[in-house]
């Protein structure tokens, strides 16, 4: 009796592989938001759905602001929330636009002004982890010192980004290949690449995913919560630039304003990604996908002849579905 209670003993205590909604369940359920308002746009407006230049347009316009979401990922994971990448993005592109206009190369002009755009989140990281202050207070400020140096900077006054000397960086940045796709889109998807290798691959990656879920198990276990948090911010601040000097040449022009209408799509699309608000948890493949879902809603509901004035709506009802259908799915993953 003993030995067959003896060996069934590990059969009980063994321990289950994840399930495939524990792996996988919140991934599916972004999919799955993405898919069903695909479907309802293309069987609302079949003529605009099924052409490819739908399909272009997206590609050219959701980076600008998939480039931030993808990396605010990031921030958020770890607790943090940052509102000023969007006057990060203008200061960078002034930086860059001022300098190539004073006769700067065009690849130092670049360069220095991702260096701005990576200072800037430093600056922002130090101020939130040396002072102990909420992000959202120092980044509402930071919001807008960042602005009013470029305002101050050029007052007010844009640059054309139309002249020859720009051709190469413009066809490398927001060039059109295979079939028409633009370059921004590329750049986009080797950014999310790269994040989620960081995320999900590297030592650094875990340090966030523990400073979000538990940021006293994560200082038991040796990790350095303030590099973690100031480094994240760096890197949004980095790719921010990168979104400001990108979105430039989209339009040819830099406006030191840029960028003042894209804070809620950038965050929207975290959250809309699978991204919890309190930290921990966070998907970069989910923001990817959450920043097309955001690009396609004002579209597609022109396209299919609704009041543009309902967008606001429809785009509210997105949000709040895809919030309760990852309530359920986490619920249903914890079981």
């Amino acid at each position: 009796m003993s030995s067959t209670k003896d060996e069934a003993a590990p059969k009980n205590n063994a321990v289950r592989p994840p399930s495939f909604w524990r792996r996988f369940g919140l991934q599916v359920g972004i999919w799955s938001v993405g898919l069903v308002m695909w479907l309802s746009f293309v069987a609302l407006a079949p003529g605009a759905f099924a052409h490819k230049n739908i399909y272009l347009a997206f590609a050219s316009t959701t980076p600008i602001f998939a480039l931030m979401a993808i990396p605010l990922t990031l921030v958020i994971i770890t607790g943090e929330i940052d509102l000023s990448f969007p006057s990060i993005m203008a200061l960078a592109a002034c930086t860059f636009s001022e300098m190539a206009q004073s006769g700067v190369s065009i690849w130092i002009s670049l360069i220095v002004g991702l260096l701005v755009g990576f200072i800037c989140g430093l600056v922002n990281g130090y101020l939130v982890m040396k002072f102990n202050l909420p992000s959202l207070v120092i980044t509402i400020g930071t919001q807008f010192l960042f602005v009013g140096i470029d305002l101050a900077w050029t007052n007010g006054s844009g640059v054309d980004l139309t002249p020859a000397k720009y051709n190469t960086i413009n066809k490398l940045l927001v060039g059109r290949t295979f079939g028409g796709v633009a370059n921004q889109f590329w750049w986009t998807v080797l950014v999310a690449i790269f994040l989620w290798f960081l995320l999900n691959r590297t030592k650094f990656g875990s340090h966030v995913f523990l400073t979000g879920d538990n940021k006293i198990s994560a200082q038991l276990m040796g990790v350095n919560i303030k590099r973690v948090k100031i480094m994240t911010f760096s890197i949004l601040g980095t790719f921010a630039a990168l979104a400001g000097i990108i979105g430039s040449f989209e339009v040819s022009y830099f406006w030191p304003t840029m960028g003042s209408g894209l804070l809620l799509s950038a965050i929207a699309s975290v959250f809309l990604g699978g991204t919890s608000v309190y930290g921990g948890t966070g998907s970069i493949t989910g923001s990817f996908v959450g920043a097309f879902i955001i690009g396609a809603i004002n579209a597609g509901i022109v396209a299919s002849g609704v009041n543009a004035f309902y967008t606001q709506i429809f785009f509210g009802l997105v949000i709040i579905i895809s919030v309760i259908m990852q309530a359920l799915i986490s619920k249903r993953i914890r079981k």
